[in-house]
């Protein structure tokens, strides 16, 4: 059974028995504490804890998911995936155990001619919670299980929580007895292999505090209704029903495993080795695939970096495999036709998406040849040295951090040396920026002290959500819900201290969707709070960090929440601003030209869109001009609220990665010419925008490029900045300002015409140097040597010349080392040696010469046997360097005779 049929089967079994198909959120999450949807019930948290009143009493989908926690683990069990499909079942109050049972029974035992999975029900094991005679119970009585194929354990394998204060309950895991070939009997407490889990039901019906571990938490009391939440794995019933050995077989999965096989020649199931490369291929590319599907491109931060891992581990996997030329072009559409048919969108997507793929796997080739050649310099120092034959941790750590070098791809090509890594090393510098990382979120704008924990935040939005009132009222009478210091809730703050707040409602803009907060003051008897910052850290609540100006402050008291007006103005401009520049964009490019993520600030406003290559000049041009007669033609800009189906039935474009509730709010500007799903502030019509400035357009990833602009009046005190620097280079140049442009290009001109003339005669200098060089060389145990001492401010690139130049006069009759060093125009000197052949067969090596010189100098340097160079910190060390590479070279030849 194919695992799209699997998957349209359960839906429609669910569908049947009154539940509502809910189509699979986004794998960006919407909980602010998760990267990605890492299981199927995490779009309905806010349902199953209470925080939002479910659409729905009965529900069902198939949630895509993604979990990289075990990625090292990907390939070699035949469970670790890190994109997955979980589908579920979900009741909110409605039914209950014995529903859930039931319902799951019948899918699964069905026979395959009626609608159901066919498994033998001798086959079929559960485990219950231990003392949940209950489920025990009604598994013997719907099912007809007997006593020992009822499995009991304890709260880590049969209790599911969030891991945070809230619902938690008893679960009830069914499993499959694969067959005696795959491990012992006994059931699940006995073997995980044979007995394959398959389906998890939660049975959500107590409220827990305290928790600090899966296992230790304290349950306070029973939750209001009790909850049901399912989740069964799509891709192990998939491997069931389809009688392959692991989720890297399944029909999904198994064409992209095979044309890694053809790329590189080699057979599956011939070689282990091979054959976790093949899988870590196979599952990563498809990963891959529907990270950028969703609108994840590589980065080197959260999901971004996430998404870079998989490619690259999927390039680096080809590579041991033997291919190195590209290979996305020839997988990644073999992924997507094994996926579309239950993910069309994938194949409409599919130019957006491969461009994105392409452009990571040329850039991490580019990387991995740039690395390699910084390896093979640090493996020649760790060989040639007398210590241990270990890489440091420190450059392993270089590799990792500035080349994306994996550490394991660093492990394999010190082994392929002889080399060992130190691994604890490089962990620890991981270890150090991954706290920089944290201490730098935690101190940014929007970061809050959310670190601390959600619980107060979630404590505050059990009271209720906060009501937004800035699309009406830019002033608000409300009252302080709470008040928050760290993340605890305080009674109260004084002047000069800086909190959090919670009103009851808000005409203050929280950020989101790239709008950035307002700005404005919240007063009441006797005192004033500045609002720094607004966000909502849990779904519905909204969270003012504040500053205490004037007075004491006390929850519960009567306020005035009031936003500057000014701010929302421009903010208001940046916000359909930016909607403007998207559409014209897509006017300009094409409609795969799609918004990734966008920011904006009154004056300013970025704009991140899938494209794969630089915008011209002419092109920029284009847009900007498109964008501003949008502004001029004075749109009306409106907002609608509709059903998220109608919102896309009628093409609104919704932001890649974000969760949208059933009811959305769509902004339109002349019709299908800009409309979005969107819940920022706009302007009433498109000329209050006042003006667009385009300053910038850079790349931001493979496949994506990023456009900035000024919007409203910092757009116009730009191109008056702009005008006075004309104006300033035209009363310089004592020319016309339009004249400029020609005046500079024949000053350019002029000017390398003028360095072309310098390097001539530096040139010629340097030859007649070189000659009277040659000529002075002296006698070193049978090494003609020479040792130059060059004028400070010689280059780097003339030390070198002139070095190849001297060694070349001298021929190669005999034993030639040439040493030449200068302090450059930094005053820091360089230094660069070269060793003839003749020198070479002898044992002397320039790479072992031009490090002496180098830490002589106070720095370091590196190379081949024939021509090495390096620098250092101190000039007045040169001739101490140059001689002791003279006597270097006196010890290895008389060593060697």
């Amino acid at each position: 059974m194919e695992t799209a049929e699997i998957r349209r089967r359960f839906l429609d079994h669910f569908e049947k028995n009154g539940h509502t198909v809910v189509p699979s959120a986004s794998l960006i999450s919407p909980d602010p504490s998760l990267l990605f949807t890492v299981a199927g019930m995490v779009p309905f948290i806010p349902y199953l804890t209470g925080q939002q009143a479910a659409p729905w009493q009965r529900a069902t989908s198939v949630q895509k998911c993604i979990r990289t926690g075990d990625i090292e683990e990907v390939g070699k069990t035949t469970r670790h995936g890190t994109f997955f499909q979980m589908n579920g079942n979900f009741s909110f109050g409605d039914y209950f155990k014995e529903g859930a049972i039931a319902y799951a029974w019948e899918l699964i035992t069905n026979p395959q001619a009626q609608g159901g999975y066919g498994f033998d029900p001798e086959k079929i094991w559960v485990t219950v919670y231990h003392d949940d005679d209950e489920a025990a119970g009604l598994w013997k009585k719907v099912a007809g299980l007997p006593e020992e194929r009822i499995q009991r354990r304890g709260l880590k394998d049969n209790y599911w929580h969030t891991g945070q204060p809230g619902p938690g309950g008893p679960s009830s895991e069914i499993y499959v007895d694969r067959g005696s070939k795959h491990g012992p009997d006994g059931g699940p407490v006995v073997d995980e292999d044979r007995f394959l889990e398959i389906w998890n039901l939660v049975f959500m019906q107590e409220q827990i505090t305290d928790v600090t571990a899966k296992d230790q938490f304290v349950v306070v009391g029973d939750l209001p209704s009790k909850n049901i939440d399912t989740g069964m794995g799509l891709e192990r019933v998939a491997y069931l029903l389809q009688g392959v050995d692991n989720l890297y077989e399944i029909d999904q999965v198994r064409p992209t495993l095979q044309r890694a096989a053809d790329l590189s020649g080699r057979r599956y199931g011939a070689d282990h080795g091979d054959d976790v490369r093949m899988r870590v291929v196979a599952d990563h590319v498809r990963s891959s695939l529907m990270l950028i599907g969703d609108g994840v491109t590589p980065s080197n931060e959260g999901r971004g970096y996430v998404l870079r891992r998989l490619l690259r581990r999927s390039v680096r996997a080809m590579r041991l495999l033997g291919v190195d030329d590209r290979t996305m072009p020839e997988l990644l559409p073999v992924a997507k036709d094994s996926m579309k048919a239950a993910y069309p969108e994938l194949e409409s997507d599919f130019a957006r998406i491969s461009s994105v793929a392409y452009a990571e796997e040329d850039a991490f080739r580019r990387t991995l040849q740039t690395g390699t050649q910084i390896f093979d310099l640090a493996a020649e120092d760790v060989k040639s040295g007398e210590a241990a034959k270990v890489l440091s941790g420190d450059t392993a750590f270089k590799l990792h951090d500035t080349y994306g070098f994996p550490i394991d791809l660093t492990l394999e090509m010190a082994g392929e040396q002889g080399l060992t890594v130190d691994e604890d090393g490089f962990r620890r510098l991981m270890a150090e920026q991954r706290e920089r990382a944290k201490a730098d979120a935690k101190s940014r704008k929007g970061g809050h002290t959310i670190s601390a924990g959600l619980g107060a935040y979630r404590q505050l939005r059990e009271v209720g959500p906060t009501p937004f009132t800035g699309y009406e009222e830019l002033e608000t009478d409300s009252r302080i819900r709470g008040l928050l210091l760290d993340g605890i809730a305080v009674p109260g703050a004084s002047e000069g201290e800086t909190l959090e707040v919670v009103l009851d409602r808000t005409p203050f803009y929280a950020e989101s969707g790239g709008q950035d907060s307002d700005a404005g003051v919240i007063s009441g008897d006797g005192f004033e709070l500045e609002v720094l910052d607004v966000q909502r850290p849990v779904k519905g609540l909204v969270v003012h960090k504040v500053r205490v100006l004037k007075g004491e402050v006390i929850s519960g008291q009567d306020v005035a929440a009031k936003v500057d007006r000014e701010w929302r103005i421009g903010a208001c401009q940046a916000h359909s601003g930016t909607h403007i520049v998207h559409a014209a964009l897509r006017q300009v490019l094409g409609p795969q030209a799609l918004q990734s993520g966008s920011y904006n600030k009154p004056g300013y406003l970025r704009l991140d869109f899938a494209w794969g290559q630089a915008l011209g000049a002419a092109t920029r041009s284009e847009v900007e001009e498109v964008a501003n007669l949008a502004i001029r033609r004075d749109h009306a800009v409106s907002a609608t609220y509709m059903p998220l189906e109608r919102a896309r039935e009628i093409g609104a474009l919704a932001l890649f990665g974000e969760t949208y509730d059933e009811e959305v709010r769509v902004v339109e500007m002349a019709g299908s010419w800009s409309r979005e799903l969107c819940g920022g502030t706009h302007v009433a019509h498109s000329s209050q925008v006042g003006l667009v400035t385009l300053t910038g357009e850079s790349s931001v990833g493979a496949g994506s490029r990023r456009v900035e602009a000024f919007v409203g009046i910092e757009g116009f005190r730009h191109l008056a900045k702009e005008r006075a620097l004309v104006s300033r280079l035209a009363d310089l140049l004592k020319v016309q300002p339009e004249q400029v442009p020609e005046r500079v290009e024949r000053l350019v001109v002029q000017v390398r015409d003028a360095e072309k003339e310098l390097a001539r005669a530096r040139a010629s200098a340097l030859g007649a140097r070189a000659g009277e060089l040659a000529d002075s060389a002296r006698d070193v145990y049978g090494v003609s040597f020479v040792g130059h001492e060059a004028p400070a401010g010689t280059s780097a690139d003339d030390l070198r010349s002139l070095a190849l130049d001297v060694r070349g006069r001298l021929g190669n009759e005999r034993p030639v080392v040439v040493a030449a060093a200068a302090a450059g125009d930094s005053g820091r000197p360089s230094v660069v040696v070269t060793v003839n052949e003749a020198g070479r067969e002898w044992g002397v090596k320039a790479g072992s010469l031009v490090r002496l010189a180098a830490q002589t100098l106070g720095g370091g340097g590196g190379g081949k046997d024939d021509v090495a160079q390096g620098g250092g910190a101190d000039a007045t060390k040169i001739a101490d360097a140059l001689t002791r590479v003279e006597h270097a070279i006196g010890e290895t030849v008389t060593r060697g005779s």
